[in-house]
């Protein structure tokens, strides 16, 4: 390794040390999901990057999807997907799988890579000590929740003791049915709000805001929450970005620091964003 990537390597470390000064010990919740989450080489990065946080003692909890297994696992049952406005369609057989996708493979999947690569991750599931508590958003979802209320505490209690929380979002109905599915951009948001998260990271298959969707050299790099109104009028922020934007709008608003959200198509960018001075994505704060 010549001289200069030496030098080069060394910058970068130390670029990275007001950072971890500035969040050890703070909160940072990560919702996991899209291509970050299928592909092999992705996978391993934010998997590497999560406990790279944690070891620097940064309290790192993970919200997961798991829309492409919950698929797969319907067809592998015969039964067609149907999704409702960018919603999936859940009736109580779909709502079965749902939960035996999300709160069993996928957690518990997630769960083992974490603790093979030298994490401390523990499952939970939003029923789990009646974390999210949910009721019906609209039956023309069907079993779709609105999250109601949320009890961190069983998150707190992991946290404190030095595990990495990494949580499914099934939700306990109040309203008769048993269980809800949620869609796990909100369930992050309403996390980090009642963990009092310094940052939420929305990881999407996106660069982050575009001024132009179809080119991504016009990455709005910040956007302060009184610009998103024009925005949206402007057609900047149009279709699925509009509930992540929501999202991170409502995080904001309700006294997390700042929300950003993340390409995950980029191998690190959870450490890049987090430790360095770049910023790959676009923060609202």
């Amino acid at each position: 390794m010549s001289d200069f990537h030496v030098e080069q390597r060394a910058q970068v470390l130390a670029e990275a040390l007001p950072y971890i000064q500035k969040f050890s010990g703070k909160t940072i919740v990560v919702k996991y999901g899209g291509n970050a989450m299928i592909s092999q080489e992705l996978r391993q990065a934010v998997i590497s990057d999560i406990i790279l946080l944690h070891l620097v003692g940064i309290r790192v909890a993970v919200v997961h999807g798991g829309g492409p297994e919950i698929t797969d696992m319907l067809r592998r049952v015969g039964k067609q997907s149907h999704f409702v406005d960018g919603l999936r369609y859940t009736d109580l057989e779909t709502m079965e799988i749902v939960q035996q996708v999300l709160c069993g493979k996928v957690n518990k999947d997630l769960v083992a890579t974490l603790n093979g690569q030298g994490g401390r991750a523990v499952g939970l599931c939003g029923m789990d000590a009646g974390l999210f508590q949910a009721k019906q958003l609209d039956e023309k979802y069907g079993l779709v929740g609105e999250i109601t209320q949320v009890d961190p505490g069983v998150v707190v209690d992991s946290l404190s003791n030095g595990y990495i929380p990494v949580v499914s979002t099934v939700a306990q109905g109040t309203d008769g049915h048993s269980s809800y599915n949620i869609n796990a951009d909100t369930a992050a948001a309403k996390l980090a709000v009642a963990l009092g998260a310094e940052k939420l990271l929305l990881l999407t298959d996106v660069r982050g805001l575009l001024r132009d969707p179809k080119d991504e050299g016009t990455l709005i790099p910040s956007v302060r929450l009184s610009d998103v109104p024009s925005l949206v009028k402007d057609g900047v922020i149009t279709g699925g970005m509009i509930p992540k934007v929501e999202c991170c709008v409502e995080a904001v608003r309700s006294g997390v620091s700042n929300a950003v959200i993340l390409d995950g198509r980029i191998p690190h960018s959870i450490l890049i964003e987090l430790l360095s001075d770049e910023g790959v994505g676009t923060m609202l704060s």
